[in-house]
């Protein structure tokens, strides 16, 4: 294909794409009371806890369209969501003409492991992200009060499920690069040292201090998923040493 046919291809998918990504965001609009009233259960919680005749913690809109804009941003990131086997698919069919077998195989491989860590790391952050509310709260001095705002409450919740979702996905990155030929399995052992100190200090950042136990719930899943990707990188290894071997690159050290 010429230049110009790439471009039209392309324009005829992200088309495709973001009509998928409209009609995903006006459903998950629809939908948008029950996700508010989700995210914001622990603030509720914490109203019931400690909140007397002025409540202590309550969810404000501080702006004409906040309400509005709060809205919009959960259809956002639900509709993509949704509509993802559509724009994925349509990611998919563009490069996969110009991949080998062997690319598409392994391709196929890493999303397959990649889709599934990720919203493993979403749900974990769903359950830790309650905690760190609660915890963060008992820093409000007695009688203050607790108001969040929509907008960054919510951009709280987003950046956290993100994050840790992308923490998850980390280890199939290193994979890749092992399958690429640029780190061997033997150098990604040989920090794990850093590895461990990486996946701490992220869990301590990303979890109050005083909630020991999401910290070390968060590492711990970081520092198994980190020795997984290790020991698939090594089997990776051993294998193609052995297709060497037998194709004569390699000498018979046995």
């Amino acid at each position: 294909m010429t230049l110009a046919a790439h471009l039209v291809e392309l324009r005829k998918r992200l088309i495709i794409a973001v009509i998928g990504l409209a009609v995903g965001m006006i459903i998950a609009f629809f939908v948008t009371d029950q996700v508010i009233w989700y995210i914001t259960g622990p603030i509720r919680i914490l109203d019931e806890e400690r909140g007397t005749d002025t409540p202590f913690a309550q969810l404000v809109f501080s702006a004409v369209s906040s309400g509005f804009d709060l809205r919009m941003r959960i259809a956002l990131a639900i509709g993509m969501l949704l509509s993802a086997p559509i724009w994925l698919w349509q990611v998919w069919a563009f490069i996969m003409p110009g991949l080998t077998r062997k690319e598409v195989r392994y391709t196929l491989g890493f999303v397959g492991a990649a889709i599934p860590l990720f919203f493993a790391g979403g749900y974990v952050a769903v359950l830790v992200a309650p905690h760190v509310i609660e915890i963060m709260s008992t820093f409000v001095p007695e009688g203050g009060v607790n108001y969040f705002d929509a907008g960054q409450y919510y951009d709280f919740m987003f950046k956290f499920v993100l994050v840790v979702g992308v923490s998850f996905v980390l280890p199939v990155f290193l994979v890749a690069l092992n399958v690429a030929g640029v780190m061997s399995g033997k150098a990604i052992l040989k920090g794990w040292r850093i590895a461990i100190l990486i996946a701490c200090l992220f869990a301590a950042i990303t979890t109050p201090a005083a909630d020991i136990f999401s910290m070390f719930l968060l590492a711990g899943i970081l520092i198994v998923l980190y020795f997984a990707a290790t020991l698939v990188s090594l089997l990776f290894d051993r294998r193609r040493a052995k297709r060497a071997k037998v194709e004569g690159l390699l000498p018979d050290v046995s």
